[in-house]
Formats: structure tokens, sequence, C-alpha cells
């Protein structure tokens, strides 16, 4: 879907296929070329990556200025302290859908229902930093039903399938579902009944994912664009 995306919008694409016996050194090495690379504007690192491979070394080889996907930890601290850098797409993407609905952020009381560090984490310093009250939840959260009736705002990024339902959320909330189940087509809320509880909610395929793949694209080209100073 990214390779088509990236097409569709004229964005040049080189996919790197690497076998399974790779190792972390070979991954590393292979973004190090990258990074010298002057040709190549943005690195994605496809995750997860098998279980050999070390993920965190992996993405922090990447280039801060060709970090697309936001996936750094320079990257993550900059963007904790609303410093300039490439935003997490996910999350990212869903700021910006928010923002193209023009939900007002600051006061909401927000709850993000996940801690990954490419979705959950990032998306609660990016509501954090817009002046929203963000409370981080998760599976093990032993008060969910409660933080979900009092949340204006829920982000589901649990990664599981109809984690939530529809009767748990809060009257005229705002609903963004982040997960996806391909086998199930479903996302972490059961969407049953959704229409008539919130005011918004983000469908499940059609909602969040094509805002990730956009919002990519959009880091890419704001790459090519620093670099020429355009």
């Amino acid at each position: 879907m990214k390779e088509k995306a990236c097409k569709d919008h004229e964005v040049i694409t080189k996919t790197y296929k690497l076998s399974d016996d790779s190792s972390t050194k070979d991954v590393v090495d292979l973004i190090n070329d990258l990074n010298l690379d002057e040709s190549v504007d943005g690195i994605l690192l496809q995750h997860p990556v098998p279980k050999h491979i070390d993920e965190f070394q992996c993405f922090n080889t990447i280039d801060i200025s060709k970090d697309v996907d936001g996936v750094t930890t320079l990257g993550f601290g900059n963007m904790f302290m609303n410093q300039n850098s490439f935003k997490s797409c996910t999350p990212f993407g869903i700021m910006r859908l928010l923002e193209a609905y023009n939900v007002k952020l600051e006061g909401l009381n927000a709850l993000v229902i996940g801690r990954s560090q490419i979705l959950g984490k990032p998306m609660a310093g990016m509501l954090l930093n817009e002046n929203a009250t963000v409370t981080i939840a998760h599976s093990k959260t032993t008060n969910l039903n409660e933080l979900i009736s009092q949340s204006d705002l829920v982000v589901a990024a649990v990664g599981i399938p109809k984690f939530i339902s529809a009767n748990q959320l809060k009257s005229d909330s705002i609903l963004i579902d982040a997960g996806y189940h391909p086998n199930e087509k479903c996302g972490d809320v059961d969407l049953s009944g959704i229409e008539s509880i919130v005011s918004a909610y983000t469908p499940v395929p059609g909602g969040v994912g094509p805002m990730t793949i956009n919002t990519l694209i959009l880091n890419t080209v704001s790459s090519m664009e620093a670099k020429f100073n355009v």
C-alpha cells in the first residue's frame, strides 16, 4: 500500500528485501549506506523486524534528517520537547485528521489506550503539546472502563480486536480507532451502535490507516524540501 501510494504521488521508492538470516549488522550497514546516499530523502524500516534483529539499534542508525517515520530516539525526544522533527506517522496523521475537522484539543480530557513506542507514547506527547489533559492507559489498566467513560477523546491503540465496546464511551465523545486487524477486518473498538453515542469516529478500515501513509509521504516531501531549502 505504501509503495502504491508513493507511486500515485510521484515519490520514487526502492525496496530492499533482506534474507531471513540477515543480522543486525547487515541491516545497520544498509541503513548507513542509505544515510550517505544524497538521492535518498527518507528511510523506512518496515517493522516489526524478525526477533533476532535489534530493532532499537536499527531505528537509531537512521539519520534524523531522513527519519520520515519518526522512529529514532532523538526524533522522539524532539517531538516531546515540541521541537522540530519528523513525527511518528500514525499519531501525526491522527493529529492532522483532528485539525482538518477543526477539533479543538485544548482542555479536552484525552485518553490514549496503548503505550507502544511508535503510536501510544508519541500520541500522548502530541496531544499534550496541544494542551489536552492526557491519560495513558493499556490492557492492564485496572480502571479502564472508568477512564473511557470520562474521556472527551479516546485513541484506541491497544492492538487487540474489539477490545473496547461503543457503550463504554462517553456521550458525544470523539473516538479514534488506530487498530487494524486484517483477519477480523476490524479495529480495537467494536463499532456496533457507535453512531448513536459519539460525536465523531474513525472507521476501520479507511480511517487512520490512509492518514498514516499520507503522513509518511508528507514527511518524505518535507525532507526533500529541507535538503534544497525550498
